[in-house]
């Protein structure tokens, strides 16, 4: 399976890269099954240094995402990693999705380290993928070299997580998918493809993804708008054909419907060395006070060694949209620490 899988990852990356990674580089990953906390995760790797550097998704991503990042730091002397969560991709599905929350997220970061032998690595996450990586960073601080996260800064899983929402119109993309059936009923007027696509074209843009009381997100979606050019059609069926092989109920779960849970942590903070990668044009920068958090360096009272670099025109997807510049912040911070 996986090696039908990386041929045509291969060719996706062949056709979709704007910096033309060349396709003998994504034949060098390779993908294995790896048991972690009794789940079979698929695990995508490639590189053979001595330093590991762990990426994590967010939604609506899958391992894949991170094929620039892998393939530049694996260059550059690191042991790229990048996993399917549970329950997304090609990843088994726990037994009940429903009671899971980002601490199960948290465990299985740790479990996988454990599972390869690593006893620190360097953690990267994107969207959502932010999260248990600053948790796992906050509880498992001996596991952690360093973090570097996109698009998100350091922010805990509670009833504080969701406060900043209900200054948003109740069409806020967020709430929506918060309630239960809502978004599966959404979803379940289009393919998995045209799901992926809409949400992409939604979350690449610069406003926040909000519906009128009579339109439920996915009408959000104008057909007539074409992918981004840096996301070609065979990214888009990479993504799709790995989510039609998961669906999207544990992805409803973890994040949306268990961001509210506590994390029963308190006066948390995250020591290690810290990296905050910001498209300026990322729609998460006009939640209500998330641009003055981060601005002000309101941040740093929770991560104190943090260096926040911004990208001027970077979206949600800045590490795709603008891979050699992205790539060059990580690769940067990763040389500058020691492990």
């Amino acid at each position: 399976m996986f090696s039908v899988l990386t041929h045509f990852l291969t060719l996706s990356l062949y056709f979709s890269d704007n910096t033309l990674t060349p396709p003998c580089m994504m034949e060098k990953i390779q993908h294995s099954e790896v048991e972690v906390k009794g789940l079979k995760l698929h695990v995508a790797e490639i590189g053979s240094g001595s330093k590991a550097v762990v990426f994590l998704h967010g939604f609506p991503e899958i391992w894949y995402t991170w094929r620039h990042q892998m393939i530049a730091v694996a260059n550059a002397g690191y042991r790229a990693i990048a996993f399917d969560f549970r329950g997304y991709g090609l990843s088994e599905q726990p037994a009940e999705p429903e009671k899971e929350t980002m601490f199960d997220l948290v465990h299985e970061i740790v479990g996988l380290l454990d599972a390869l032998s690593i006893s620190k690595a360097f953690l990267v996450g994107k969207d959502f993928g932010a999260i248990p990586g600053h948790l796992t960073t906050a509880v498992h601080p001996e596991r952690v070299a360093g973090i570097i996260t996109l698009g998100i800064p350091f922010m805990l899983p509670g009833p504080s997580a969701v406060e900043s929402h209900l200054l948003l119109p109740k069409g806020f993309y967020i709430t929506r998918w918060r309630e239960p059936g809502r978004a599966e009923a959404d979803f379940g007027r289009f393919p998995v493809k045209s799901v992926i696509r809409n949400i992409y074209i939604l979350f690449s843009r610069s406003e926040v993804p909000i519906a009128a009381d009579d339109q439920e997100i996915m009408d959000l979606f104008d057909p007539s708008t074409a992918l981004p050019p840096w996301f070609s059609e065979e990214d888009l069926a990479t993504y799709a054909s790995l989510y039609e092989k998961s669906g999207f109920k544990y992805a409803l779960q973890v994040p949306y419907r268990s961001i509210n849970v506590d994390a029963g942590l308190s006066d948390v903070k995250v020591t290690i060395p810290s990296l905050l990668i910001m498209g300026e044009k990322d729609y998460v920068f006009k939640f209500p006070g998330m641009e003055d958090y981060i601005r002000s360096g309101a941040v740093k009272n929770f991560v104190p060694d943090l260096e926040i670099v911004y990208i001027p025109e970077g979206s949600h997807f800045v590490h795709e949209q603008m891979p050699e510049k992205v790539n060059q912040f990580i690769i940067e911070f990763l040389d500058k620490q020691n492990i």
